[in-house]
């Protein structure tokens, strides 16, 4: 299982009167070796234990598996993450044929918009809405697993 994903940085919040949908999610790492990450996520009553792999040099695809496991189960494994949780809200947005997910998180991350795009390929073209900005594919520091232990609100913003 592949995923093919872009992330953008969101420069205005008109995405919140284009989405069909918001759902609170928090989330924590059980584990987050560069080589791989295994995150427990819940998203309103459901719950997902996903492994992710590292991406390839240069590359906006990598492994993903994904499972759907019991909310008490999920709230137990919370419990012993790694120190550090994400908390955000999630609106989803059409955009032609994609949907974009755009993350407003919270706590710690707090000030920070990250959409991401899921594509079949890594040369598939799709509609960017205006309100999206500067790429940031590929670069770990907006990975919810580094956002979990350096987290935006702690970020030197004069280097960005």
């Amino acid at each position: 299982m592949q995923e093919i994903e872009r992330k953008f940085l969101v420069k205005s919040n008109d995405y919140k009167v284009e989405a069909f949908d918001k759902m609170q999610i928090k989330q924590g790492f059980l584990n987050t070796h560069p080589e791989r990450t295994v995150r427990i996520r819940i998203m309103g009553n459901k719950a997902f234990l996903t492994v992710k792999g590292k991406a390839d040099n240069g590359s906006i695809s990598r492994f993903e598996w994904e499972q759907e496991v019991p909310l008490e189960a999920a709230n137990d494994m919370l419990a012993i993450c790694e120190p550090g949780r994400i908390e955000k809200t999630r609106y989803l947005i059409q955009s032609g044929k994609h949907v974009v997910e755009v993350d407003e998180f919270h706590g710690e991350n707090a000030g920070l918009l990250v959409a991401e795009i899921e594509l079949e390929n890594e040369q598939e073209s799709f509609l960017k809405p205006p309100w999206l900005g500067q790429e940031v594919s590929g670069q770990a520091k907006y990975y919810n697993s580094q956002l979990s232990k350096h987290p935006y609100t702690l970020w030197d913003k004069s280097s960005q």
